[in-house]
């Protein structure tokens, strides 16, 4: 159990553009505005949530040397109507209690209604000297071109499983637990890009786990994750060619209400490393980093039986192509269950 009931996502957000992870393109460059003083009075930061949208923003304001009483958060979800944005507008023309600028952080702004955004466009195409604002948004094509084209927008990229798993095992070991790899390769897949959603899944597992050393089962059972073996059973029906069994597995996954979009995410997983195990073999150990040796030994037996190479490419290609139909099914085990049709060639 964690010291203190602070979440991990507010205890270990970055104070500071060296802290903030993965957003380089993005850092260096407000830094380098910054340093040459040439600081624009309009942002658009774009990108998926839980990217550090918001936090760079209010690092931005501090570096700039923005006071508390100048800084201002507005959530547009909740704050989108146009005698809001008038409000806003009135609050604008104010100058500074204490600082050089007024910073507006308005998160969410493609909540906005049509006539919110009217009446922000005023104030975009003459705002005050004295004012910033830096408008986020995770729906960028929801947000009028002429607003787009007012400010300088800025592409927050999704964390990648890499930096993902060195700050999952970073904050974990400064809590005082230790993950081992399939752990940290299983809590950044959950967290989808996502750096709060992924402090939010690790410290559920922290908080829940009955042990300081934390391994993938743990992890598996405190959050609902597919189990290894539902994984690896798909797979050796694959290698069968047993699709009545390979049915039942899809079927089973379903009927335990498992996320069936993370569960094919899984399987794609493993069914790359054993493709690259087959064909490349001497990158075993830069591809195993993150299996156990139970899984490790599971993919060399697998791959020794798989003597009609059904563990290939094009089974690959079909998964991939059943991943990206997945959110668009009406029945989420559908586009799994066709695709093992098609691997085995029984599709007529």
């Amino acid at each position: 159990m964690l010291e203190n009931n602070l979440a991990l996502y507010r205890k270990y957000r970055p104070s500071n553009f060296d802290e903030v992870l993965g957003q380089d393109h993005i850092t260096k460059v407000l830094e380098s505005s910054i340093k040459d003083k040439k600081v624009s009075h309009a942002y658009l930061f774009v990108g998926s949530r839980g990217t550090g949208k918001t936090s760079v923003a209010r690092i931005f304001a501090k570096e700039i040397g923005i006071s508390v009483n100048d800084l201002y958060e507005i959530d547009a979800a909740s704050n989108r109507g146009i005698e809001d944005i008038k409000t806003l507008r009135d609050g604008v023309r104010v100058l500074p209690f204490d600082s050089k600028y007024k910073i507006y952080i308005i998160d969410e702004v493609h909540m906005l209604s049509k006539d919110a955004w009217g009446a922000l466009l005023k104030t975009l195409e003459e705002p005050p000297k004295h004012v910033i604002f830096i408008l986020a948004t995770t729906e960028l094509q929801k947000v009028p071109e002429t607003i787009i084209s007012r400010c300088q927008v800025f592409t927050f990229r999704k964390a990648t499983d890499v930096i993902l798993k060195k700050m999952i095992f970073d904050i974990a070991k400064k809590e005082g637990f230790e993950l081992d790899h399939g752990s940290t390769e299983l809590i950044a897949m959950l967290g989808d890009g996502s750096y709060r959603d992924t402090l939010g899944i690790l410290q559920k597992v922290v908080n829940f786990s009955k042990t300081k050393k934390i391994k993938k089962e743990d992890v598996e059972k405190i959050t609902g994750a597919p189990k290894t073996t539902l994984v690896n059973e798909f797979l050796l029906a694959i290698v069968n060619k047993n699709i009545e069994e390979g049915i039942k597995i899809i079927q089973k996954s379903s009927t335990e209400n498992l996320d069936m979009k993370l569960y094919l995410k899984l399987i794609i997983q493993k069914l790359r490393i054993a493709i690259i195990l087959r064909y490349a073999p001497k990158l075993e150990k830069e591809i195993s980093f993150d299996l156990s040796e139970i899984d490790l030994e599971f993919l060399k037996e697998l791959i020794k039986s798989d003597k009609e190479g059904m563990l290939r490419s094009k089974s690959l290609s079909i998964l991939l192509e059943a991943y990206q139909n997945i959110d668009r099914a009406f029945i989420a085990e559908l586009p799994l269950e066709l695709a093992l049709i098609k691997i085995l060639g029984e599709e007529k």
